[in-house]
């Protein structure tokens, strides 16, 4: 890209200008914040039990659609998932609290204002490590949390036309009041890439911790990303634009880039009052991001304390119950399992669902104690593959985790050999039952015994006694041919270490090894 002829300059750190040319870079500077719906029976301030798909404006009562007269009661299983999150991501819990009115109209908010938190909000203070990809050099990078407050969800608008042609904007208030923790970090990161590894992190969290079901495509969590550019090396942030309507980490990372290269565009043209703050959304389809309405201040909103609530206020005891009840979490599970001498790329893909991560260690405790690399090896690669072509989730899978442990433990004590392993695994994936006894009624159990390979090798000697010869003449790129010819002739059965090393001695006319 060119810039023009003329310089084009911009405020520096102490308010003088300075100028950009084209040997200048930029970084951006990133914040989340994300919206959680908290896995809850009712709403975070009324009895209204919420499902996704119900029948529009079925979910709703007085209390949640704002009648007069009508006060909200806190719901004490959102203020323990908002806890546990809060805990998870190392931030401080606020021993009291209080709620605010968050004032703004537009037709999805019924009541014309949002019950949240502003000054005083539940968990603040946080960070969590997150594994950064490899295309940005890998390792990890910390992102501070500034805060976690608890609030109420809005409604849905449904914009289409009607049956007169006319178009129409639909409001479900279904989702009204549904209860949310809104995660709100420091801005920490640089890259679309880092944005998605992070909200990608996030999500497992809250998973593990079985707080919320992590559905982007059904709005479970909900990203709304802050992106500013800067030349390298100034500290004052650029003009901050809010992109919204991301529901994957992949359009996630696609949409950050585009508005990082669209803002530094403009400042290259000299444009950049251009850059407004206000909110943007991904338009998959265009592949970019468009404007959407201009950003609101904190002014705007008219925050007040919520009348209708008492302040939250939280024992140690009540804490520490939660806290207590708290699973193991991704971070401590990566440790682990590098600690068993697995390959991140392995520790990646079990970390990803906890209930891999319970499937894999019950297979582990099997009573035949298989190496973690053999399991690992068989879950991440053919059950896998089984389960997505299938469309089997792990809890539904015939195959239970102590049945894969003891089918790895024959493979691990020489039993059967991985070809046999690869054979029946199929069947077992599809009726379960017993590995060691699928293997014994079809006499399948790994040939060991030195004097019957060497027998089994002289037999396909003699029966090839001219590529013997080519072997014997230089040609040893033969030995492939023998190998698969001592594998076939035993059914597969024989142990492949054996055969190479008897196979080899017998090719040179050596005395076979001990």
């Amino acid at each position: 890209m060119t810039t023009r002829a003329r310089a084009v300059t911009i405020p520096g750190d102490d308010g003088d200008a300075i100028e950009v040319g084209a040997e200048t870079t930029f970084e951006a500077v990133i914040g989340i914040e994300t919206h959680v719906q908290l896995n809850s029976r009712t709403k975070a301030f009324c009895r209204c039990a919420y499902a996704y798909g119900a029948e529009p404006n079925t979910r709703v009562c007085p209390t949640c659609m704002g009648h007069p007269g009508t006060l909200p009661v806190l719901n004490k299983v959102v203020v323990q998932k908002g806890i546990a999150i809060g805990t998870a991501l190392n931030a401080k819990i606020r021993r009291s609290s209080k709620f605010d009115r968050k004032q703004y109209f537009y037709p999805d908010l019924p009541k014309g204002y949002q019950i949240s938190q502003f000054d005083e909000p539940l968990c603040y203070d946080g960070s969590i490590e997150v594994v950064l990809p490899v295309e940005d050099g890998g390792g990890t990078r910390r992102v501070g949390i500034t805060r976690a407050h608890l609030e109420e969800d809005a409604g849905k608008l449904t914009h289409a036309k009607g049956e007169d042609g006319k178009r129409y904007s639909y409001a479900d208030y279904n989702r009204a009041g549904v209860a949310l923790l809104e995660i709100v970090t420091e801005p920490d990161l640089r890259t679309g890439r880092e944005v998605a590894a992070y909200g990608a992190e996030l999500r497992r969290i809250v998973r593990f911790l079985d707080a919320c079901d992590g559905d982007m495509s059904r709005g479970s969590m909900r990203n709304d990303v802050n992106v500013s550019i800067r030349p390298v090396g100034r500290k004052m942030f650029g003009t901050k634009v809010e992109v919204k309507n991301m529901n994957s980490f992949n359009a996630m990372a696609r949409a950050i880039d585009y508005e990082i290269e669209r803002q530094e565009a403009l400042i290259r043209a000299g444009k950049a009052d251009e850059i407004v703050q206000e909110t943007r959304t991904w338009d998959e389809a265009a592949q970019k991001t468009v404007a959407m309405r201009k950003k609101e201040g904190l002014a705007d909103y008219r925050y007040f304390p919520e009348p209708d609530l008492p302040r939250l206020t939280l024992s140690e005891k009540f804490i520490q119950d939660v806290v207590s009840t708290m699973p193991e979490l991704p971070a401590a599970v990566r440790a682990r399992y590098s600690d068993l001498g697995l390959p991140q790329a392995d520790v990646q893909v079990l970390v990803e669902d906890k209930e891999l991560v319970a499937y894999f260690d019950a297979a582990m405790n099997s009573p035949s104690k298989p190496s973690a690399k053999q399991i690992a090896n068989w879950l991440t690669g053919d059950i896998m593959a089984h389960m997505k072509n299938a469309k089997l989730d792990i809890k539904s899978l015939p195959l239970g985790p102590e049945a894969l442990g003891e089918f790895c433990g024959l493979i691990d004590s020489g039993e059967i050999s991985g070809k046999i392993g690869k054979d029946i695994l199929p069947e077992l994936l599809e009726t379960g039952g017993s590995a060691k006894a699928l293997v014994k009624e079809r006499g399948l159990s790994q040939i060991s015994d030195p004097a019957e390979i060497e027998a089994l090798i002289d037999g396909v000697l003699e029966a090839n006694g001219s590529q013997l010869e080519q072997y014997r003449s230089g040609k040893t790129k033969l030995k492939g041919f023998f190998v698969g010819a001592c594998l076939k002739a035993s059914g597969g059965r024989a142990n492949p270490t054996l055969v190479d090393k008897i196979l080899q001695a017998k090719l040179d006319g050596v005395p076979v090894p001990p």
